[in-house]
């Protein structure tokens, strides 16, 4: 009887603990994302500064950052990320330019936590 009556106890507590930690889990993603597109934001800057204010085009993406282009560019002083940009999902960032929230440079996204591209819960930069 006493050992029900504590596992009893024990569900309760568990009940109003681990909805609260979960929620933190979720901000703490979020948070970690945010400074990850800081840090891409910051490599698309220093290479626009080696390519007098360009950014990497869209159709070559966010590779532009991690390999050299095929043909010569003698401008090109990277690698600027040393691996593929990912969210605290595992998702990869998508990167466009010209941006539609940043029109004079680039937008950056993550799908966020249910990995879709273009709802209320992306983190976007």
């Amino acid at each position: 009887m006493e050992v029900l009556l504590v596992l009893a106890i024990l569900g309760v507590i568990m009940s109003m603990v681990v909805p609260k930690v979960l929620g933190r889990q979720r901000h703490a993603n979020e948070d970690a994302t945010r400074l990850s597109l800081q840090g891409l934001k910051q490599a698309l800057k220093m290479y626009s500064m080696d390519h007098g204010g360009d950014y990497p085009p869209s159709v070559a993406g966010l590779d532009a950052l991690l390999k050299s282009p095929a043909r010569k560019d003698p401008r090109w002083r990277g690698p600027y990320l040393e691996q593929e940009p990912l969210d605290a999902w595992g998702s990869p960032i998508t990167y466009t330019v010209p941006g539609r929230k940043n029109t004079d440079s680039f937008d950056l996204s993550s799908p966020g936590p249910d990995r879709v591209l273009g709802n209320e819960d992306d983190v976007t930069l």
